[in-house]
């Protein structure tokens, strides 16, 4: 590409041809204000609008269809005696350009003025700016005539400090235009809007939707939406844009989104991913058709890609922006839709290190073992997975009934962890023998037993035959101990109202009962089963008493002949903690041949005293490392956590790793790319009803149907669907590509030394400085009252023209610091000599 060579204020750019001014000057990080430019936007020239909008439920009709609007103006230079725009103006080469000419300040200042005259200033030009709440105000400013929350951050407050606003600027009257806040995310004040046409034009040419246009009147840009009063009516793709690029307060996230919490609040489904999952990059690519790039980007965090596929309990969905306006998007559908057609092309870039020589045990094959194995054994160690059970899989192959995880898929995930070259010893019993020479045989150890152990109650019949405990039940269920049809003809009483009573509920369901109730403390509200689950549940006729606790299992010739429960007043107490109460008085019996006692789980820990075990029989770690207190033993996932989710133990797995890579000299990082990254793509297009679209829901057994069988009870989404569906994505992330803008330099604020202004100074100790016609210092002073020591200056101090401000208690500190920066930047002080200190205080 053919270079130009010219001159910014003297310096000298080199920049490709057919660039404009404002361009080179950005490539040389050489400041020149614009409000209406922006690096994702082309430039404004003579742009057009629409012949009317909606503004609210107000239809504006514009003043001229053929009338355009060429920006806000801020940017002019000065070429050879002449103002044009930096935006719209080629380099030249040779050319010379001047930004800070008096006639371009002049014009500026004239084109920053109009925009003010619009939009609430005051607070611009108060002395108290910095730091104000804005809530409360000293110099009693009308509300609707403050600023709004981005004072301090606001990026015109910025532009218009470094133009300087005109002391003659008018005073701003409020329009009394509408505050747009009845939909989802966004509000609109229209009120703050100056017409810079940034969010029009990153809706219709960053992400070509169309959402939002403006039309004309009386000269200047009115912005509304274009099909209907409402973004939903106008198709909005709520994808953001238009907030990031907005310079002020019109357009605002509901939350702000600033700081460290930025991304987890604008991107909260994949930080609320346990695992790190980059969720909106794999459902693009599902909406793409690109299938398996999708399931790469998904194999990058999770080696156990089909069980967080099938079960996971997707945080992800509860925080989803969709649901805000409809439904949230199916992530975990699109997921298994993604594994379940995975041709294994990411493979050929999965390669594990050399080795280290180095040997870790892993202590139990569920999700959080089988995922630290996968890594460590990527690091170079030689990693050895023992479980007590006869196949591995814990908690996935004997917690998790197969018609929510089907075990064929479960032996995939086995072998893709065997395949990095990790060993699993089945029936392999970890006493507390076998776990201290583990502990002193290995390098390292890391327990990941999870929770198998049924909690247990002194309930008076639990020891009657048809009276099963919730986790051991499911456990000899899946091991084939419990026959098909063993509950034919039978009544099912299920305590509890977890996850694993529902399960044990269904599992009961498909072993014969066709009558099968869950009684639980809580009430339909307090449940702390999933929503879907319970759904699924009382599809399959399970039916549901909530609020009623077990008193005592009722027999007859030492058989279970019912549950008599009593009423629950309260499940937790006025603190949050479990503390139920009930009305002994108020009594009922449940018939029932088959009592299960699913009312919690406790972790498998009994051999493991010597690493340290809280009350509730968990184990102790430290949080950052899961390092125990006995050395080289690590744990985590349920045993140290308390039961979870699939995924949580996932993410246990990887950080366990992480760890334990590090405790052995290596550097923990088990990042891998199995996708490379591409450039962003920020157009979306216009979807008609995007707004209205629903959740795409994939086939299923009919509820009579399930029953009867152990199969998966829903079906894996066509591509068809999964496309359809991973279309309704917001692409919120897409957000966070768009160019962040130069801001002007920091600059001193520098107020005319005039009663108005002197007025709204504060009343507290601090510096101030005095500056003359040219803003050259004159006086740096510490006072103990800004306010009165600046109006006696204002009365005697002729040659001072303008005054800046600091607030600071500790002001003869900051007046040291003051005059060294200005010995600094000057060499001497006024007066010629630094021992002539009379000329600054």
């Amino acid at each position: 590409m053919a270079r130009v060579k010219l001159t910014i204020d003297g310096t000298g750019v080199s920049t490709e041809a057919g660039s404009t001014i404002l361009d080179a000057a950005r490539d040389a990080e050489i400041y020149i204000p614009s409000i209406c430019s922006h690096p994702d936007l082309a430039c404004v020239d003579d742009i057009k609008g629409e012949s009317f909008v909606f503004r609210g439920g107000e239809r504006i009709e514009t003043d001229d269809p053929e009338a355009t609007w060429d920006g806000c103006g801020l940017c002019v230079v000065e070429i050879d005696g002449e103002i044009v725009r930096s935006c719209a103006t080629e380099v030249v080469d040779g050319m010379a350009v001047a930004t800070d000419s008096e006639g371009v300040l002049a014009e500026r200042r004239k084109k920053l003025t109009a925009l003010l005259s619009e939009h609430p200033h005051t607070c611009l030009t108060c002395a108290q700016a910095q730091g104000c709440s804005i809530t409360q105000c000293s110099t009693n400013v009308p509300e609707n005539e403050r600023c709004c929350d981005l004072l301090g951050s606001c990026e015109l407050q910025r532009v218009s400090q470094f133009i300087g606003v005109p002391q003659d600027v008018s005073k701003y009257k409020p329009r009394g235009l509408p505050s747009l806040k009845d939909e989802p995310l966004f509000d609109h004040n229209t009120e703050l809007c100056i017409g810079c046409l940034r969010c029009v034009r990153a809706c219709r040419d960053l992400r070509d939707v169309g959402t939002l246009s403006f039309v004309i009147r009386d000269g200047k840009p009115v912005v509304g939406t274009v099909e209907g009063p409402t973004r939903k009516e106008s198709h909005c793709r709520f994808c953001g844009a238009c907030i990031e690029v907005c310079p002020t307060g019109a357009l605002m996230d509901k939350e702000r989104a600033v700081g460290e919490d930025r991304e987890k609040k604008l991107v909260p489904c994949r930080s609320s991913c346990p695992a790190g999952v980059d969720i909106p990059r794999f459902v693009r690519h599902i909406a793409d058709g690109e299938t398996g790039k999708a399931i790469a980007v998904i194999r990058e965090k999770l080696p156990l890609a089909f069980a967080p596929s099938y079960v996971c309990f997707h945080p992800c969905e509860e925080v989803c922006h969709r649901g805000q306006v409809t439904t949230a998007v199916s992530v975990c559908r699109l997921k298994r839709f993604a594994v379940d057609s995975d041709t294994g092309e990411w493979h050929s870039r999965v390669a594990g290190k050399p080795s280290t020589g180095k040997k870790v045990a892993v202590v139990g094959s569920g999700p959080a073992g089988l995922t630290a194995a996968y890594y460590l054994a990527g690091q170079g160690h030689a990693v050895t997975v023992f479980e007590e059970l006869p196949e591995a899989g814990g908690m996935l192959r004997v917690g998790i009934p197969e018609y929510r995880f089907p075990r064929e898929l479960l032996e995939k995930d086995l072998e893709e962890v065997r395949s990095m070259g990790v060993e699993i010893e089945c029936a392999s019993k970890v006493d507390q023998a076998r776990f201290e020479q583990l502990a002193s045989g290995y390098d390292a150890v890391f327990v990941a037993t999870g929770a198998h152990v049924s909690k247990k109650i002194d309930l008076p019949g639990r020891d009657l035959d048809g009276v099963y405990w919730g986790m051991d039940f499911l456990r000899d269920r899946s091991l084939g101990k419990i026959d098909a049809g063993v509950f034919d003809g039978k009544r099912v009483v299920v305590v509890g109202g977890g996850n694993v009573a529902v399960d044990a509920a269904r599992v009961a369901r498909r072993l014969g009962s066709g009558d099968v109730t869950m009684v639980s403390l809580e009430s339909p509200e307090e449940l702390p089963a999933h929503d879907w689950e319970i759904e699924e549940a009382r599809d399959e006729g399970v039916k549901l008493v909530t609020g009623w606790g077990p008193v005592e299992v009722d027999s007859g010739h030492g058989r279970v002949m019912g549950l008599k429960v009593k009423r629950c007043t309260r499940v937790f107490d006025e603190k949050g903690r479990f503390s139920p109460t009930y009305d002994e008085s108020e009594t009922r019996d449940l018939p029932a041949d088959v009592v299960i006692l699913a009312i919690g789980q406790d972790a498998s820990s009994g051999p493991f005293e010597s690493c340290g075990l809280s009350p509730d029989r968990t184990i102790e770690i430290d949080e950052d490392t899961l390092a125990t207190q006995m050395a080289k033993v690590f744990a985590g996932g349920d045993v140290a956590a308390g039961p979870g989710s699939v995924i949580d133990a996932i993410a246990a797995g990887r950080k366990a790793a992480v760890e334990i890579d590090r405790s052995l000299g290596g550097d923990g990082d088990i990042e891998v790319t199995l996708l490379d990254p591409e450039p962003v793509e920020h157009r979306l297009g216009k979807i008609e009803n995007f707004a209205g679209l629903e959740r795409i829901k994939p086939g299923t057994l009919d509820a009579g149907g399930r029953t009867s069988t152990f199969a998966s009870c829903e079906e894996t989404l066509t591509a068809d669907q999964a496309r359809l569906e991973a279309a309704r994505c917001f692409n919120c992330d897409l957000r966070l590509a768009i160019a962040g803008v130069a801001l002007p330099p920091s600059v001193e604020l520098y107020f005319e030394l005039m009663p108005e202004s002197v007025e709204s100074a504060p009343e507290t100790e601090g510096v101030f400085q005095l500056y003359d016609a040219e803003k050259k210092v004159i006086s740096i002073k510490g006072v103990m009252n800004l306010k009165a020591s600046l109006a006696e200056v204002l009365e005697e101090n002729e040659s001072a023209k303008f005054f800046t401000l600091e607030q600071d208690p500790m002001y003869t500190k900051r007046e040291s610091e003051l005059i060294q920066q200005y010995l600094k930047e000057h060499g001497e002080l006024p007066g010629g000599g630094e021992d002539d200190l009379d000329d600054l205080f």
